[in-house]
């Protein structure tokens, strides 16, 4: 049982790492000329990739929002500011 569960638990993780892989920063260059309105890009603070806000994962800070590419953008950003906060 011990086997089946940690064998599950490693493919678990090799499929974590396949997807974040081939996910993470992605800009989103598809362009929608059909509705004559350009749709408001913001540049990730942590990576650099523009993205829409649309696609976007927004973060909080001081009352501002943030836009980020991902998750893994939005977490290192999230630890960069613990690492500069006084304790």
């Amino acid at each position: 049982m011990f086997r089946l569960l940690f064998i599950g638990l490693l493919f678990y993780i090799g499929y974590r790492i396949v997807v974040s892989l081939t996910s993470a920063k992605k800009p989103d260059v598809t362009h929608n000329n059909n509705q004559g309105e350009s749709e408001e890009t913001h540049r990730d603070p942590v990576c650099g990739v523009y993205v829409s806000e649309e696609a976007a994962v927004i973060g909080r800070y001081n009352g501002q929002r943030h836009y980020f590419c991902s998750m893994n953008c939005l977490d290192k950003y999230r630890e960069q500011l613990d690492h500069s906060s006084p304790s």
